[in-house]
């Protein structure tokens, strides 16, 4: 009998526990929003009632939470209340944090993985995201059926915190695909260049890339920038990433221009916009109006 715990049902953690629900002996959960927990409820899992519960009650415990500080704590929470199999991590809280949670758990005798993932909400809800993972090779056949209802999970390696650099490098590339993007598109808007075909001729050439397939003609060319990750959470993501590699002493001129970028957005745009109205900031400093780029 496996009993699986998931702490953290915000945007992405709803869509992945309910997954979740039927592929395990029981589904416990906990969110500090109740309404996402009795929604949970209402579709068969089992309300926890606290991080320590989870920890009390479960084989194997899942969060997915939006900032480290938060992971740090809930993750000694739950540790507080029992000692679970296997905790996985599929929160982008970066590898420093994934060594942490590993010399903590380790001596509890709790394997601990990192597996952040990729992919957005609506592929949280259907099954498909991408999931890049790290922690103990032994027991990763006993995590992996349950990764393959989230998604497609890659095994990194069994350095603590391999699976969030891997996140770090996709969030690094897919951040500056949405400048350089942004800046090719109001260069090309302001020459008297019609958006959609400039779109519609990037994705037949050599400068397609995630933004100029999705971001764009789902949430920039409508003016609704509305793609769903928060530019507050792409800032907390690269300025991890640029931690890092400070650290490791690997300069890294773009990710600076892109934490720029997102800093301006959220400035311009307030708390709760979403990563692609970088694309606005780009346009004003073009001289654009952005309320009409498109």
């Amino acid at each position: 009998m496996t009993t699986v715990g998931f702490l953290g049902l915000g945007r992405m953690g709803a869509g992945m526990a309910a997954r979740l629900i039927g592929h395990a002996d029981s589904l416990l959960v906990h969110d500090i929003a109740p309404d996402a927990v009795a929604a949970l409820v209402a579709k068969g899992a089992e309300a926890a009632g606290s991080a320590k519960a989870l920890g009390a009650q479960c084989d194997i415990v899942f969060t997915s939470l939006p900032t480290p500080a938060i992971v740090r704590d809930a993750v000694a929470e739950i540790a507080s209340g029992g000692s679970p199999a296997i905790l996985c991590d599929l929160s982008t809280s970066g590898p420093q944090l994934a060594a942490e949670l590993d010399a903590l758990l380790a001596p509890r005798g709790v394997a601990s993985f990192d597996a952040p993932v990729s992919g957005g909400i609506a592929k949280a809800h259907d099954g498909t995201l991408s999931l890049m993972v790290g922690g103990p090779a032994q027991l990763y056949p006993e995590l992996e059926p349950l990764l393959e209802r989230l998604g497609k999970p890659t095994f990194m390696g069994e350095t603590p915190g391999a699976g969030q650099t891997m996140k770090l490098v996709n969030n690094l590339l897919g951040a500056v695909a949405i400048g350089v993007t942004a800046e090719g598109m109001a260069f090309g808007i302001k020459a008297g260049l019609d958006p959609a075909k400039m779109i519609d001729v990037l994705n037949q050439s050599t400068g397609i890339n995630s933004a100029t397939r999705d971001k764009w003609p789902k949430s920039v060319l409508p003016r609704t920038f509305d793609f769903g990750f928060a530019a507050a959470l792409s800032l907390k993501d690269t300025r991890l990433l640029l931690d890092e590699a400070e650290a490791a002493e690997v300069p890294l001129p773009l990710g600076h221009i892109i934490a720029d970028y997102l800093e301006r957005t959220l400035a311009r745009e307030g708390g709760e916009a979403d990563f692609t109205a970088i694309a606005k900031v780009v346009e004003e400093a073009a001289g654009l109006d952005p309320e009409r780029a498109a």
